[in-house]
């Protein structure tokens, strides 16, 4: 994909209609300006970044592995039927970056260095999380260099080195002189402190989610807990890495709202048994807020609750419990609304103070790190209080008491409440899971291969038109198939 940058409004064309679904090859780097303003480049990374995360979390492939949805009709995703998965996307979102960044260097712009290189951390995270090895030293070097086929950089090279730009750039928003242009900042209006806060808790995700495998990933996380005032970290909602949308366009409105609608048709689209089973379960507020009653028990033939999730990967999924009025969807009065004055709590989420709680808890769970003032149980509880509160939740008298919900020290309950928080919330769902095996759902009889996915299979034209490299690449890094490890998993 060529991207101009010769007016605004085709700038703004490419906003609206950028492709947001799975990545396609990465082969050419796009055009860069001679003068571009740096502000407005920033706003075309940050809204881009933010909305195919969100996309993708509502309406692709991390939203079946996590076992939020079912689909009843066209049913690949639900099957785990996936095949290669293309990445442009994504690496256009990074080429666009590399602008923004070079444009930022040039005039001496430091905030918005550091502005780039959170985004660069953000975006090649989420594409080495999707993958494992990936091009990355080499990529977006066709202007430069000439390289027209990157190769591929193992996992383990590349993480370390993400880790090293958010340090980097927490170190120069110190001060943030001169200031961030607030209008052209859609996600925390020119408040440098917000983007500290967004780096340095965007780390303590990255290195809880390698922990297994990088020895210095609790001592690193202790020492951003140690000193907020060089790192400062998410204190509440209100520090939320996320944007409303304006709901005004299909471009600017939430996936499943009608006017976007990508693909979230709500006759194919319903709860899956797994998330309505467990807040069920937990007599969880949470529940009447996001899924819509059967509309009759009568003629019910399996389930006769209020609230009927169908289970994945099944024989005549649409059929389940007697057909459609007997299953649940998604609310319509809270999903199916564009966003903006529609329902201000549908937004485009990075990342959020509940999933930053959650994180902190598995660690001191763990017995690997210590916060002043907190425990793993408190942060625990405050990661639920606050997903409730962010929905307008109100837990129900005595449902901290519940054996399900009252702290118990085990993972298990901890990365259950933290997947249900995780609702439509990035990936953050299906990598959890696949990182600690929880929550343990039934995939289903008809579900493809070795039960959830691992990962996503390279696009079809690596193998193809980047040949050498690409095979280079899976020699070391194994099986291009959605099983195989890859390296923070093994």
């Amino acid at each position: 994909m060529k991207l101009k940058y010769k007016t605004i409004l085709v700038l703004l064309m490419t906003v609206l209609g950028a492709c947001t679904k799975d990545f396609e090859e990465i082969n050419t780097n796009p055009n860069s300006p001679e003068t571009t303003n740096t502000e407005f480049l920033m706003s075309e990374v940050v809204l881009s970044t933010a909305y195919a995360y969100q996309e993708n979390a509502v309406d692709r492939r991390p939203a079946s592995a996590a076992r939020y949805l079912t689909l009843v009709r066209n049913t690949g995703y639900d099957l785990l039927d996936w095949g290669p998965v293309d990445w442009n996307d994504i690496y256009s979102r990074l080429s666009v970056n590399k602008t923004f960044l070079e444009t930022a260097q040039k005039r001496s712009e430091n905030q918005y260095v550091a502005i780039s290189k959170i985004m660069k951390a953000f975006n090649f995270g989420y594409l080495t999380d999707l993958y494992g090895d990936v091009p990355y030293s080499q990529a977006l070097k066709s202007k430069e260099s000439n390289i027209i086929y990157p190769e591929y950089d193992q996992q383990q090279s590349i993480y370390p080195d993400l880790l090293r730009e958010l340090r980097e750039a927490n170190d120069l928003l110190k001060g943030a002189n001169p200031e961030i242009n607030a209008k052209g900042d859609v996600l925390f209006k020119g408040k440098a402190l917000q983007w500290r806060k967004f780096a340095n808790t965007l780390r303590l995700r990255m290195l809880l989610r390698i922990s297994k495998v990088y020895g210095p990933a609790f001592t690193e996380m202790q020492a951003i807990i140690n000193d907020k005032s060089s790192f400062p970290i998410f204190e509440s909602s209100a520090d939320n890495a996320e944007m409303v949308y304006l709901g005004t366009t299909a471009g600017y409105s939430w996936p499943a709202g009608p006017l976007a609608m990508i693909d979230f048709d709500y006759q194919k689209t319903k709860v899956s048994k797994e998330l309505v089973d467990r807040l069920t379960q937990r007599n969880d507020p949470r529940l009447a807020i996001w899924v819509e009653p059967v509309k009759s028990t009568a003629g019910s033939t399996v389930d006769q609750n209020k609230y009927v999730g169908v289970p994945n990967a099944i024989d005549a999924p649409s059929a389940y419990n007697g057909g459609e009025d007997h299953v649940s969807v998604f609310s319509n009065s809270f999903f199916r609304k564009n966003g903006g004055a529609s329902n201000p709590a549908l937004k485009a989420s990075l990342m959020t103070y509940t999933e930053m709680c959650f994180i902190l808890a598995e660690a001191m769970q763990k017995g690997k790190l210590s916060m002043p003032g907190e425990t793993a149980e408190s942060m625990y509880y405050k990661g639920i209080k606050e997903s409730m509160s962010s929905y307008g939740a109100v837990a129900p008298a005595g449902y901290f008491d519940q054996t399900l919900v009252k702290y118990d020290g085990s993972l298990e309950q901890l990365i259950t409440q933290k997947w249900m928080a995780m609702l439509f919330k990035g990936a953050e769902g299906w990598f959890d899971q696949r990182r600690t095996g929880l929550p343990a759902f039934v995939t289903g009889p008809l579900a493809a291969g070795r039960g959830i996915p691992k990962r996503y299979i390279y696009p079809d034209s690596e193998s193809a038109k980047n040949k050498v490299n690409y095979q280079k690449a899976v020699s070391v890094f194994g099986a291009d198939n959605q099983y195989t490890l890859m390296w923070y998993l093994k």
